[in-house]
């Protein structure tokens, strides 16, 4: 049996850096917590996770040297895998207190602009559609229908449509996942998404291990 890849999880000083962690050791990888760039070594792959305000998650990453970390990993088709705050920093913009992001993709981040019924931020279990089915993200998981766990009041809108791997309805369809090459990133949390949420870190871990 081939040995685990090593799997980096960035730490930025905030989020739910624990559960992830957790989720991709429960995955089949060896976790590897880095702060700085050079603790990321020779590790497989690199997952950015993130909760909270995207204006203090990308001052963090860029006091640490990270940012450029992040973006050079995704342009040498690095297996990566960003999770909410982790997609949304990858476009070049973000509408959350007018915040530049690191610019990995052309697009925008914005907020959901919803009738009353709606409530902001859009929080809990969504069933979300995968548009590029054959994404090695989504094997083992229904085209449409699988649900997962939802935590955000913006949504990023991708300059290039084939950038979508998933999207989602909540009073507008919005992107739910990307990808390009071995980068993805998701707007939902599978480490709070149950069997589902490990079957995509299960994915992505296999990724990280070709």
């Amino acid at each position: 049996m081939p040995p685990a890849p090593t799997v980096a999880v960035i730490d930025y000083g905030m989020g739910n850096l624990r559960s992830v962690a957790k989720a991709v050791e429960a995955a089949g990888a060896t976790v590897r917590i880095v702060t700085r760039p050079d603790e990321i070594g020779t590790a497989a792959g690199l997952v950015l996770p993130g909760v909270g305000a995207l204006a203090d998650c990308v001052t963090a990453l860029k006091a640490s040297g990270l940012d450029r970390t992040v973006v050079e990993w995704i342009q040498a088709d690095r297996p990566f895998l960003g999770v909410c705050l982790g997609l949304q920093a990858l476009f070049e913009f973000s509408e959350e207190a007018d915040t530049p992001g690191l610019g990995v993709f052309r697009g925008r981040v914005v907020r959901f602009r919803l009738p009353a019924e709606y409530k902001i931020p859009h929080m809990g279990w969504n069933t979300v559609r995968f548009t590029q089915v054959d994404s090695p993200l989504a094997a083992g998981l229904k085209p449409d229908g699988e649900a997962f766990y939802f935590v955000h009041s913006y949504y990023c809108v991708p300059a290039d449509p084939a950038l979508v791997l998933a999207e989602c309805d909540y009073g507008v369809c919005f992107t739910a996942a990307i990808v390009r090459g071995r980068c993805f990133a998701t707007q939902f949390h599978p480490e709070k998404s149950q069997a589902k949420g490990i079957q995509l870190y299960r994915n992505f871990v296999g990724v990280a291990a070709r």
